[in-house]
């Protein structure tokens, strides 16, 4: 179960570097409000608990949390955001796809087809590349000298985790969709720090792309990153080493 995940490492990398980028609190803070527009009670709301354990991750200040709850709860005024998916093409062939959260779908798909057309890719019809994904629950928990290898994997398999990954910096544990907030809280509970902990759709193979389709590719997925409504960008190259920083 143990073992090296090139894919994991890429995991950990872009942990750190969402966490870096100023959008990240205005991202995570939509899916909050979208996961407790039903129910406002993470208790009770599991979706909601996991959008909470995602915004502490990145060290989101428990204020805007409850500030994006109280706006989707109807104590404060707050926009309605609607959930997209796109899907399509990027440099070479690439699997692209896109989840957005967005006040207005119109402006949303227009940014995102602009971006896509200029940097050489296409939109396509909902389902052309989703079916070569599969949806996992990631959660990638910050390795520091003091927690033991085999301690933190006896945890996971106690919660009900899929597979186990050891990196250098951190530790990843994959989960199914089902058991995603189970295996989440669990974690959670043992004190463990996260870097990041959300479902991803994870490409079942990756392809490699030349140097040049590359270079195009990387600036297609920061054009897609840097849009305000988009929330996830999820992909099937192989992105080298050097790129991951």
């Amino acid at each position: 179960m143990s073992g090296h995940s090139h894919a994991a490492n890429i995991a950990v990398k872009k942990a750190k570097t969402d966490a870096a980028k100023g959008k990240i609190f205005t991202k995570v803070g939509r899916e909050i409000a979208v996961a407790a527009k039903s129910n406002p009670d993470p208790n009770t709301n599991s979706k909601l608990a996991d959008a909470i354990a995602k915004a502490r991750a990145v060290n989101m200040p428990n204020d805007n949390i409850k500030r994006c709850i109280a706006k989707a709860a109807g104590e404060l005024s707050g926009d309605n955001y609607e959930e997209l998916t796109y899907e399509g093409y990027g440099p070479a062939g690439s699997a692209v796809i896109i989840k957005a959260l967005t006040d207005n779908k119109n402006r949303t798909v227009d940014y995102v087809r602009t971006a896509m057309r200029k940097h050489g890719g296409s939109l396509g019809n909902s389902g052309c590349v989703s079916f070569t994904f599969s949806n996992t629950g990631v959660i990638v928990i910050e390795r520091t000298p003091a927690l033991d290898e085999d301690q933190v994997m006896e945890y996971a398999l106690d919660a009900g985790a899929d597979d186990f990954i050891v990196e250098d910096d951190a530790f990843v544990v994959n989960t199914s969709v089902a058991n995603f907030s189970t295996v989440r809280k669990y974690l959670e509970d043992k004190g463990l720090n996260f870097f990041s902990a959300q479902v991803e759709m994870l490409p079942q193979n990756k392809i490699t792309l030349s140097a040049e389709d590359l270079v195009k590719f990387k600036k297609l997925v920061d054009a897609l990153e840097d849009l305000d409504d988009v929330q996830n960008v999820y992909h099937n190259v192989d992105l080298p080493d050097e790129d991951e920083e």
